[in-house]
């Protein structure tokens, strides 16, 4: 007899929030009870789910009673406070923010590099950062043949990385400066329609931001190889929804790219869309509301003989956020580990 599964959603008005609900839906998870958590000013408003309607509650110390599973994406700090909580209550949470990423307890999981990492878990477990996610999905059917030894990534963000609110900002700057007028930034530090910015996370001492470490640092955990070495660029973009990156690989001998292509046309969560008569690739238009990630421009690095280039690009809040959650929830499920 199959098992439903209590499951509490920690930021359910968000922009990941909102896609959770949709995917538990779409993909039919064994679902008992479904709670909905979220800030006090939320508390009491109504969101549909499955053709009910379900009341959001603000979050409390009893919250987590009764709860298996915790989808969490409501920020670091509001992780930080309430998912010890949620583990003493007997609940496995799944954590969207970057509060136990790099802990050396919490497993950091893409359900397609390293689902046995799941066996490990402690009570919470770690999604990664949007950009690591589509990366490691697009490169580790190569590292697994022959490993790479380093990696230059160019990410181009869309707005969506920011939430709902960066998303909503981008359509109402766009019109403004259609109709002759200032685009006012308020949720991102500067206007982002009809520009581009270094992303805008915090900088570090080594004058990479916090977002070009996390990629750096995440795909080395979730690889399990730390002699990989990583530099990466990112930028925020202005497209609404899908992530893009731009990868270059370099290996000890050459990698072929007809090879390449033929093991990524095979891969878990991987669409190679290619047409160079076309100049056709992926596109953040045709990644979003997409589950895989769009692979192309598989080539060689003609300034390297053991370099590989390729293009990527993945929706951000589904592959890059939710929908990985949500794979290592029905990871768990598959393999009782709740």
């Amino acid at each position: 007899m199959s098992k439903n599964y209590n499951v509490a959603i920690l930021g359910a008005t968000g922009a990941v929030g909102t896609e959770l609900l949709a995917l538990l839906e779409e993909r039919n998870f064994p679902l008992g009870n479904l709670k909905l958590l979220a800030s006090e000013r939320s508390a009491g408003q109504s969101i549909k789910f499955a053709g009910r309607e379900l009341i959001i509650e603000s979050v409390t110390k009893t919250s987590f009673d009764g709860v298996d599973i915790v989808l969490a994406s409501a920020g670091g700090s509001i992780s930080k406070k309430w998912l010890p909580i949620a583990t003493k209550a007997g609940a496995v949470s799944i954590d969207n923010s970057s509060a136990f990423r790099m802990h050396p307890d919490v497993p950091l999981i893409v359900p397609e590099v390293n689902p046995e990492s799941a066996h490990y878990h402690k009570g919470i477990i770690a999604n990664p950062n949007c950009t690591t996610i589509l990366m490691a999905v697009a490169i580790y059917p190569l590292h697994q043949v022959q490993p790479i030894q380093r990696i230059v990534a160019s990410t181009y963000q869309s707005a969506s990385g920011a939430g709902a609110r960066a998303m909503e900002e981008v359509k109402i700057q766009s019109q403004a400066i259609l109709n002759g007028e200032p685009a006012v930034p308020e949720i991102l530090p500067y206007p982002l329609a009809f520009n581009l910015f270094p992303h805008n996370s915090p900088m570090t001492d080594n004058a990479y931001c916090e977002e070009e470490m996390k990629m750096v640092n995440e795909t080395r955990k979730i690889f399990g190889d730390y002699d990989i070495r990583i530099t990466a660029t990112c930028v925020r973009v202005p497209v609404l929804r899908a992530h893009s990156e731009a990868i270059n690989l370099e290996f000890a001998h050459p990698f072929n790219p007809d090879r390449a292509r033929e093991i990524l046309a095979k891969a878990d969560g991987v669409k190679v869309v290619e047409d160079f008569s076309k100049n056709y690739f992926p596109m953040p238009i045709d990644a979003s509301g997409k589950d895989d990630v769009l692979v192309g421009r598989i080539r060689q690095d003609i300034s390297h003989p053991n370099g590989l280039e390729l293009w990527l690009c993945g929706d951000q809040i589904r592959k890059g956020a939710a929908l990985n959650a949500v794979q290592i929830a029905e990871l768990l499920v598959a393999k009782d580990l709740i």
